[in-house]
């Protein structure tokens, strides 16, 4: 077969999934399944501690601890694959904090903005109330280390996407009547791609000069370890619901004889909503349509 019946071949096979996709989302009255969407918006203050060895060079165990502020914005909807037995999951985070070393002398203020995009299989429930999730995400992530102190290379940028392993388990509990749902999520970066200058490069050298060999870096575990642990419990509270919870993130790093970690640990809170859109509008009966979360 040549090349341009190859190409048709594929489209044709993409079509065909595509409908048969489309036609396993409707009920047998021909309607498509309400599909809601579970939106939380939540605000977290935490501890920070920061070390980059390209900020301080030859001072591993000099660390930034302090404060930190995040927000985090998650969506979560069920989608046609699977005949609905797959998620969505959409998380937008930013994170700030201010961090100094033990004696006092010098401050690290930073920065980071990431965004995950996952996709998650809902196993058959092996118990009443409990879901199991497993999947993977890509994610990608921007940010900065500031140190107040130097005069040369102030500043070290962070950059790196990645592809993640996910795990989830989400139980309802009722205490007589009244809900409260508990969620924990497992998050593990395997392969990517991440910014790295060398040891003692200036930026200036590689953005103005052009000696950017070597920068981009391949990143998996034997030069990059990074989990995320976050659990969570959502109260209903009149007519709204609460979500609090505690997320611990660590990020380390060690490439182009740089070593680096970021570590937090934050306490989070907000709140949830649960609709679907139809023209703007916004469905509250949590009956009337098929939840990712609940």
């Amino acid at each position: 077969m040549n090349k341009s019946g190859a190409t048709k071949g594929i489209l044709i096979g993409l079509w065909l999934g595509l409908a048969l996709a489309t036609s396993s989302a409707r009920t047998e009255g021909g309607e498509e399944i309400p599909r809601s969407v579970n939106e939380a918006t939540l605000f977290g203050i935490g501890r920070y501690n920061l070390m980059d060895t390209y900020l301080s060079p030859g001072a591993e165990g000099r660390k930034y601890t302090g404060p930190g502020l995040r927000v985090i914005n998650e969506r979560m909807k069920m989608t046609r694959l699977a005949d609905y037995r797959v998620s969505r999951q959409q998380i937008i985070n930013i994170d700030i904090a201010s961090t100094r070393n033990a004696s006092g002398t010098a401050t690290d203020l930073a920065g980071f903005v990431d965004y995950t995009l996952g996709y998650h299989y809902h196993f058959p429930a092996i118990y009443p109330g409990l879901k199991l999730l497993a999947g993977g995400s890509a994610h990608a992530m921007a940010g900065f280390i500031y140190n107040t102190r130097n005069g040369n290379n102030p500043a070290a940028a962070k950059a790196d996407i990645d592809l993640n392993l996910s795990a989830m388990a989400i139980y309802t509990w009722r205490v007589k009547r009244y809900p409260i749902t508990l969620r924990y999520q497992f998050t593990l970066p395997f392969v990517g791609v991440m910014f790295s200058p060398h040891y003692g490069q200036s930026y200036y050298e590689i953005f103005d000069l052009g000696n950017a060999s070597g920068i981009v870096r391949c990143g998996s575990f034997h030069n990059k370890f990074a989990q995320k642990h976050l659990i969570t419990a959502d109260f209903p509270v009149g007519n709204s619901t609460i979500r609090v919870g505690y997320l611990h993130s660590s990020y380390r790093t060690d490439a182009n004889a740089i070593r680096s970690h970021i570590l937090s640990n934050t306490f989070l809170i907000g709140w949830v909503k649960e609709f679907v859109a139809f023209g703007g509008k916004r469905l509250k009966n949590k009956q009337a349509f098929k939840s990712a979360y609940y």
